[in-house]
């Protein structure tokens, strides 16, 4: 779910109220611009006294350019401030990139949560996983129900995704009706859950659809997605062909996966080993909810060695390169209970999300050195998209036949690209607008304003900021090291002993050969020496000196300035 980061906006001046007039508005403060961290508001009433609904609350994963964070969530400033007003939140489906960021985010918004059984189940093993953060106040709303939250008159629509239970959200206010759709796909036989509500899908194209607000992920992709009852078929067929042991990764939350390879396990007379947290947290939901058979059967990864590598089928977490999930540890032959030998056969059944090509490509590539055999989907029938490609998308316009057109869960390439397409489809008005954006989708559509958005970061057990905050800090540090300068001062202004150093991550000697250590020293000494008697007893301004002269001379010698912090001591306490 990475992508290229979009930039921070500030928010416009505040504009004189608009004299009462009711107004339905669209904004994301995620998910335009970038695959993943989707967080979308719908605003109704005047300008100054809106009530928002929010549809999902997601997360995205760190990229090179952010060391050291866990995940990246969105920055809330915008609803936060007001969220007096805010009505609800409503989750369109269990995937990290939609419901991701509600655990670490709800205590700055404390507003309700609505979501169907699935969905909901997964929240919840998330929150306790996390320490049960906020005791989150989820409503449980059956597939295809109908509620109101506020001036909203709100229907889960089925739908077809790589989890259980996805769904659009019909979005009806006194102004129009919007079909938000979340990640969709047609697919007639998902194998786990219900095939989309043509049916219901049509009907409100008759009722008359103000907006589409619509997936744009596979916009370039030409065709129909194929179907999940097909990847089950290519992997049993994969899996009984293989003739030694057989490593299936894929994305845990997808339960249909899941599914397949347990079936394949058993058409092959092999045992399943689980490896991986987030997939025993998945296959626990889903038997509580009753898309897995309560018997069904697996062995934990300690059961591993058990096992000839003929009868073994290896189902675990990994399938993006994340380097703590199980498949990085077995590629680095570091996990404690499981290795795999030349000769097995390890099978990547999902598609490398952009912005994790590196991870994945250095995971295969540490299997191939062990000397096994890697199959991915540009080989094999072994994945299938959980997204709509053209003829799909075209279908939607063809049941939906919507006014305005909004494409959302895309680069910006894919939301131009689904503009595209809706006005082929003949679609009056369409906006393929970015995160923060403020579309008025009624009265007279435009945009209208800017809200504030932007990156915050779970690191470790805090949320910290994106621009001024330690993530940005290691990012420079990754690329020019660090000196660090400690000075006694007496009273006087005088040095008291040596100066001492510490340098990470910049070289050891110059160009010449000299060690940069003897740089660092003699802008040091040649700082000291040119600032008068009377002003070394400043602090400050020593500290400030020495360290532009070190970064300076360094610079000189490597072509790089690196960090330089210059710590000042001065004994008695005075100056």
């Amino acid at each position: 779910m990475n992508a290229k980061q979009p930039k921070s906006k500030p928010a416009r001046a505040h504009r004189p109220p608009g004299g009462g007039r009711d107004e339905l508005v669209f904004v994301a403060l995620g998910g335009l611009g970038e695959i993943g961290m989707n967080v979308y508001l719908y605003g109704f009433g005047p300008e100054d006294a809106r009530q928002w609904l929010m549809v999902d609350l997601g997360l995205t994963f760190p990229g090179d350019a952010e060391p050291g964070a866990d995940v990246v969530l969105p920055d809330l400033r915008f609803i936060a401030e007001q969220r007096q007003a805010l009505v609800g939140i409503v989750l369109t489906h269990a995937h990290e990139d939609h419901i991701g960021a509600v655990v670490d985010l709800w205590p700055e918004l404390k507003a309700p949560i609505y979501a169907t059984p699935f969905t909901a189940g997964m929240l919840r093993s998330k929150s306790t996983e996390f320490g049960g953060k906020g005791q989150l106040p989820i409503t449980e709303v059956p597939l295809g129900g109908r509620f109101k939250l506020g001036p909203f008159d709100l229907e889960f629509v089925t739908m077809a995704h790589s989890i259980p239970e996805p769904s659009a959200l019909a979005i009806r206010t006194s102004l129009g009706l919007v079909l938000h759709t979340g990640d969709w796909k047609l697919d007639a036989t998902p194998l786990v859950g219900d095939p989309p509500d043509e049916k219901r899908l049509k009907e409100l194209g008759e009722e008359g659809v103000l907006a589409l607000v619509c997936d744009s992920t596979n916009a370039f992709r030409d065709g129909s997605s194929p179907s999940e009852m097909a990847i089950a078929k290519s992997l049993t067929d994969i899996i009984k062909g293989a003739k030694r042991r057989v490593a299936v990764t894929t994305f845990a939350s997808n339960v249909a996966r899941v599914q397949a390879v347990a079936d394949a396990a058993r058409a092959s007379n092999r045992e399943l080993v689980i490896a991986g947290r987030a997939l025993h947290r998945v296959i626990e939901v889903g038997r509580e909810t009753g898309y897995l058979a309560q018997g069904f059967r697996y062995h934990d990864q300690q059961r591993f060695s058990d096992f000839d590598a003929v009868d073994t089928l290896l189902l675990c977490t990994g399938s993006q390169g994340e380097p703590r999930a199980a498949l990085a540890r077995i590629s680095e032959e570091d996990h404690p209970e499981i290795s795999l030998d030349k000769g097995d056969l390890v099978v990547f059944s999902s598609r490398t999300i952009p912005g994790n090509e590196k991870s994945v490509s250095r995971v295969q590539n540490n299997l191939a050195r062990i000397g096994c055999d890697v199959l991915t989907d540009s080989e094999a029938l072994v994945h299938v998209t959980g997204h709509p490609r053209r003829e799909e998308l075209r279908q939607m316009y063809a049941w939906i036949r919507p006014q305005i057109t909004v494409p959302m869960h895309g680069e910006a390439r894919h939301l131009k690209e689904q503009a595209r397409l809706a006005r082929e489809a003949g679609v009056k008005d369409v906006f393929p607008i970015l995160n923060g954006e403020i579309l008025r989708l009624a009265p007279e559509p435009k945009v209208i304003d800017d809200a504030p958005v932007g990156r915050r970061y779970r690191d470790g057990k805090l949320i910290v900021p994106d621009m001024e905050g330690p993530v940005r800090e290691r990012r420079k540090l990754s690329s020019v090291g660090v000196i660090v300068v400690s000075l006694v001062l007496n009273k006087r202004g005088d040095l008291v002993g040596e100066p001492e150093i510490d340098i990470d991550g910049v070289p050891t000697l110059t160009a010449k050969g000299s060690p940069m250590s003897d740089i660092v020293f003699d802008a040091i000494d040649g700082t000291m020496r040119s600032i008068p008697p009377a002003r070394r007893r400043d602090p400050a301004l020593v500290e400030d000196a020495v360290r532009r002269a070190v970064r300076g001379g360094v610079n000189e010698a490597w072509g790089k300035k690196p960090i330089c912090k210059v710590l000042v001591h001065v004994l008695d306490g005075r100056a």
